[in-house]
C-alpha cells in the first residue's frame, strides 16, 4: 500500500505561486512514476503533470505547460508541483497519484494511488 499526502495548496492572487507537495509512505515510490492531477468545482478530473521514476522525463497539460514544473525527490519519497503565473482558472483541488508499475517511463499512467487532494484557489 502507499499512501500519498499532499500539502502546499493556499489562496493565491493572480500571477502569484505556490508549490505544492506529496509525500509518499507505506512504500517507497522511487520507481514509480507520478502524476498531478485537478479537479474544479463542476468539472471532471483533469490530467496537469506527470514525472517517471528517474526524473529524466516529464509531461505536462496545455493549459500549465510553461507556467508549471513537476519534480522529485526519492530520497524524501516526495514529489513537488511548482505552480508559477498562477490564474483563476487553476482554482482546482489538486491531487497526486502513482502510477505503480516499476521504472514505466511512458507518457500516460495507470494511477493506483491516490491523495487526499489540497485546495488552491486563485483570486482575480
Amino acid at each position: 500500500q502507499v499512501q500519498l499526502v499532499e500539502s502546499g495548496g493556499g489562496l493565491v492572487q493572480a500571477g502569484g505561486s505556490l508549490t505544492l507537495s506529496c509525500a509518499a509512505s507505506g512504500r517507497t515510490v522511487s520507481t514509480y512514476a507520478m502524476g498531478w492531477f485537478r479537479q474544479a468545482p463542476g468539472k471532471e478530473r483533469e490530467f496537469v503533470a506527470r514525472i517517471i521514476w528517474s526524473g529524466g522525463r516529464t509531461f505536462y497539460a496545455d493549459s500549465v505547460k510553461g507556467r508549471f514544473t513537476v519534480s522529485r525527490d526519492n530520497a524524501k519519497n516526495t514529489v513537488y508541483l511548482q505552480m508559477n503565473s498562477l490564474k483563476p482558472e487553476d482554482t482546482a483541488v489538486y491531487y497526486c497519484a502513482a502510477d505503480v508499475r516499476p521504472y514505466y517511463s511512458g507518457p500516460t499512467g495507470r494511477y493506483d494511488y491516490w491523495g487526499q487532494g489540497t485546495q488552491v484557489t486563485v483570486s482575480s
